[in-house]
């Protein structure tokens, strides 16, 4: 049997300073029997990436870095996002690890699914996708929404794994596959189908948050889905295109009603239809110009070239920097 090799588990923290001695407690024992079971290296271990928090969050990750030889982290000069941190623990990672899971600090993703991935991936996965089984824990609202969201999605043309979120395993190629994608509006659920390799699935129950706040309100979701779009597919410019077509055929609808309406004297009865009309076109063109002005938006962020994120404070690297990997 080939040598146990090192897993990173990555962890991005925004004030999360409630949950964290619970998270690196049960990741913890997680990876330790990990360890002791030879599924992978004794050099495995949590990194945690502090996005900008204004409570103690990186005061615990310091504290435990100190205390746990197994704990280190990275900490943003400010909040980048929480796509930026999973990013920024890969790009740190992959420079020493094998394999690198990315899971959020809320302990609503089951820890006891990382064995399960990490089987699949010395199986020949290089991706191993994990899969909420139910959505028992959420809403009504959010249930149907992130059903009509999937179901959009995929009539877009974007390849997404149904219920499957930031809980992943990659392989060291294929993080470093993922790192070639230079956009800066991230979408990872959207990029890593888009790498290949083999994949696999876990199924796990999501439990309820351990504790602490959702960093992902309504109005964020809403952004995120909406990044989504327009990040991987140019349909609903598409749309605008046949949108002014169903217009144009029916301002010419229009015209002839008002001619045929001015022939038979009933001038004034055309004023409900002309202000209707007025209405409905400005309400459409300011919607269309709001779809084209999000994608020049993000043209614009693009071809600024500005760093993703910056980091102030990087306790991983200063652990491994003496480790040597072809």
């Amino acid at each position: 049997m080939q040598d146990a090799e090192m897993l990173t588990i990555i962890v991005p923290c925004y004030n999360e300073e409630e949950v964290l001695p619970e998270t690196v407690k049960e990741l913890g024992a997680v990876l330790e029997k990990m360890i002791q079971d030879k599924k992978v290296s004794s050099e495995s271990n949590i990194l945690f990436v502090d996005d900008g928090s204004k409570d103690r969050t990186w005061e615990l990750i310091s504290k435990y870095s100190s205390e746990l030889g197994y704990v280190s982290g990275l900490k943003f000069s400010r909040n980048y996002g929480h796509q930026n941190a999973l990013l920024a623990g890969m790009t740190t990672a992959v420079a020493y690890a094998d394999l690198l899971i990315t899971i959020d600090a809320d302990l609503q993703d089951d820890i006891n699914a990382i064995p399960k991935m990490v089987e699949k991936y010395h199986e020949g996965a290089d991706v191993v996708y994990g899969v909420r089984n139910s959505r028992k824990t959420d809403t009504i609202f959010k249930r149907r929404t992130a059903l009509t969201f999937y179901a959009l999605m995929k009539k877009l043309g974007v390849d997404l794994v149904p219920d499957s979120a930031d809980y992943r395993l990659l392989s060291k190629r294929a993080t470093e596959s993922l790192l070639q994608f230079d956009e800066r509006n991230l979408f990872l659920r959207g990029m890593v189908p888009l790498v290949g390799f083999k994949s696999a699935k876990v199924y796990y129950a999501r439990k309820e948050r351990f504790a602490g706040e959702s960093k992902y309100p309504l109005k964020k979701m809403i952004k995120f889905a909406l990044d989504g779009i327009t990040s991987f597919s140019v349909v609903p410019i598409k749309l605008i295109m046949g949108l002014g077509f169903v217009i144009s055929i029916v301002g010419i609808a229009m015209f002839i009603y008002t001619i045929i309406q001015k022939v038979l004297g009933n001038v004034i009865s055309g004023w409900t239809s002309l202000m209707t009309s007025i209405w409905v076109l400005g309400g459409v063109q300011l919607i269309c110009i709001s779809v084209i002005g999000e994608y020049v938006g993000k043209i614009f962020t693009e071809v600024k070239h500005r760093p993703r994120y910056t980091i102030e404070i990087d306790d991983y690297s200063g652990k491994f920097k003496n480790k040597n990997k072809d």
